[in-house]
This record gives structure tokens, sequence and C-alpha cells, in this order.
């Protein structure tokens, strides 16, 4: 029985938008604009927010109820989507990747008891997850990860280095991806691990952008234990893992940070208080920013209901390549209104602006999205993968 099925059509969006009411504050338009965490480390709004939902399902509606959701359909969950837009809902990005990325990742792959050991708590708020993929010689080419699992009986040690982990700081859990064997291809030898970041063997140490955050973290593995019980998947399924977590990380990098999506009345109300709304060229900018956000919305609504369906597709990828060329618009925009005046401004323009050129980085490069957009929707021949079926180890040195 679907969640809808139990109130009908109407019934369920009342029901929505009553049990929001009850539980969350109105819309503020006067919050201030927070993007991704940019300049921003507060954890209690987030957990407050998850906090208040906690038991309603509403937080993650499309996960199973047994899990803190309501097992919703996508037009269910479109529903809550847009009930939500009423509400005061901060940025989420601190917690983020466990709603966005490791949940569903979770639901895919991992074993009913894993899935009842970590869902509910991300669900309610209670424990932030991070993503252990990337390291100093894998970015891009993530496959080439060097980062070793070596299994001891039911249990593994882990060796190496992983580098750009969001939120690492203070996560307490994180998906990470590991090499068990070198003497397949590199896309074989991977596994996937769920890791307590309270482990012994771990180092966390913090990565100063030049916005001023430190939200990223390089983390050193020396002989990390982990059980066998921690493993999602089987052994060797690691590159699957990634490939269903990076499906949904595309998506929510640029879709799921502060509640919708950027405000572009907050750069019309700036531009009348600078005096400069009836400027044509302003105007045609404003203009401009406004048709692109709304193609981005119908872009994050396909992706979505794509996703959702347990099988996300490429269409992430033009929602990735989309929404960092429209935030760095957007943040243009703003200092283009400010001018030499935004070197001190209080509103946080120059921040998001620092901000913006890591959108075409984090979560997967500009290069890696538009790869995957010419191969699988255009069709175009693949990249050259010369090492595909060498084994790993041979490719070291």
């Amino acid at each position: 029985m679907t969640a809808a099925s139990e109130h009908g059509e109407a019934g369920f969006r009342a029901w929505v938008h009553a049990e929001l009411a009850t539980r969350l504050g109105p819309h503020r338009p006067d919050r201030p604009v927070s993007v991704l965490g940019a300049g921003n480390d507060d954890l209690d709004a987030g957990r407050q927010y998850l906090e208040a939902l906690a038991g309603s399902g509403l937080a993650v509606p499309a996960w199973p109820r047994e899990y803190g959701g309501l097992g919703a359909t996508p037009a269910e969950v479109a529903v809550v989507r847009r009930e939500l837009a009423d509400f005061d809902v901060p940025d989420l990005y601190p917690y983020l990747v466990g709603l966005e990325l490791i949940g569903p990742t979770l639901l895919a792959h991992a074993t009913p008891a894993q899935c009842a050991r970590w869902l509910p708590p991300i669900a309610a708020g209670t424990e932030i997850w991070c993503q252990l993929f990337s390291e100093p010689s894998a970015g891009s080419d993530l496959a080439g990860l060097a980062t070793r699992a070596h299994a001891e009986g039911d249990e593994w040690r882990l060796h190496g280095q992983k580098v750009w982990t969001s939120r690492g700081a203070y996560a307490q859990h994180g998906l990470i991806l590991a090499r068990h064997d070198p003497a397949v291809p590199k896309h074989q030898g991977i596994t996937a691990f769920g890791i307590d970041m309270r482990t012994p063997g771990l180092d966390i140490r913090p990565l100063r952008q030049m916005n001023g955050d430190a939200h990223f973290t390089e983390v050193f593995l020396d002989d990390a234990r982990l059980s066998d019980a921690d493993r999602i998947g089987t052994v060797g399924e690691g590159w699957r893992v990634a490939l269903t977590c990076l499906s949904f990380e595309r998506g929510a990098a640029t879709a799921g940070s502060s509640g919708g999506l950027l405000d572009v009345d907050r750069l019309i109300a700036l531009a009348q208080t600078r005096g400069i709304a009836s400027d044509p060229a302003v105007r045609d900018a404003l203009a401009r920013l406004v048709i692109d956000l709304r193609v981005m919305t119908m872009t994050i609504r396909r992706a979505r209901d794509t996703a959702r369906t347990g099988h996300p597709g490429p269409a992430g990828s033009g929602l990735k390549l989309r929404g960092s060329s429209t935030f760095r618009d957007y943040t243009n925009l703003a200092l283009r209104i400010l001018g030499a005046d935004a070197l001190t401004a209080t509103e946080p323009w120059n921040t998001l602006f620092l901000t913006a050129p890591s959108l075409s980085i984090r979560g997967g490069t500009d290069e890696i999205q538009r790869n995957i957009v010419g191969e699988r929707v255009l069709g175009l021949p693949e990249e050259p993968r010369l090492d595909r079926n060498v084994p790993f180890e041979q490719l070291q040195g």
C-alpha cells in the first residue's frame, strides 16, 4: 500500500501539508543564503529539521517505512517536495550525503540487517555519513584507487589515503571503497564497506578552501580494522556500488543543497536596492537566469524521477553540468550588481562566488559529466580506455 492510497491523491496532499504545518515553520524569504554549506558550519539547523520530521517519513519519503520513510511513489515524493516549498527548510548540506547518496545506495546494495542498522539514524539526523572515494591519484579516474583491503578471517584491514571527503571531520560513518585484489583489472578488484569514522587507525585532517571553508578533509587509514558484517555487497562488487552512489551524487550536488533552487528574487531585490533594476543589461541577465532556473527545475524533476526507479541514469550528469553553470551565472551576476562593494558585502555573495568553481570539480568533474552525456545520451564513440582489461598491479609505477 502506498502513502497516497491511504488518503487518496487530494487527501495525501492535504495530509502532507497539515503534517508539515505542525512540525515546521513557514518559508522564510529572509533566511540567509546558504548553498552546499558555503560559509556555514551550522549542524543544528539541519538536525532540528530532521528531528522535527522524525516519525512522519517526510524527510525521506521514498524510503521504506521500516527505515524511516513513507514507501512513497515518485509522484507522491513530488507532492512532498512541492509542499515543502511553503515551509522553512535549512541548508541540509551536512546531511546531504547520507540522505541523498548513501541512503539510496544502501537500499540498492546493502542487506536488510545493514539497512536496519544504518538507515534510521540517517533519516532522523542523528548520524552524518561521508563518502570516502577520491584519492590523491584517483579522482576522475576513481577506479584507479589504491587504498588496500586485506581479509583476515571475519575482519578486513585497510591501509591508504582518501581526499576531498565532505564533512569527514564530524561524520559518524562513511562509505569507503578499497582494493582487495590488485591482480585483476582495476574495476573488478574493488569492495565497498561502511566504516565507523571513530575506528582506530583513521587520521582525519581538514582541507581549507579558498572561500574559507574547511568542510573537506583528507583521511589516512593505517591498519583500520572492519568487520566483514560492514561489507556492502559481495566481494568485488565495489565498482557497482560506486556507480550507484555517483549516479545519485550528480543530481544531489546541485539540486538538494538548500531546500530548493537558487533564489533569483534576492538578486532582483539587490538590483533594486542598488538602483540598477531598470538597466537593460541587468534586466536581460536576470531574465536569462530566471529561464535557466526554470529549465533546471524540470531537469531536477526528470533526474529525480529516473533515480527513484532504482536505476539512475545519465540525466544526473546533465543536471550536474547545468547546475554548475547556473550557479556560476548566479554568483557572477550578484558580484556584477554589487561592483566593487562585493569586497565588503555583508551578504555572502563573495563567499558563494568563491564557492562556484568547486561545483565543476566536486561530485565528478564537468569533463567526466560531458563524457557520460556524450557516450550514453548522444551515442558518441567512447573515449579510448586502454587499461580496461589490464591487471591493476601492472598499471602501478
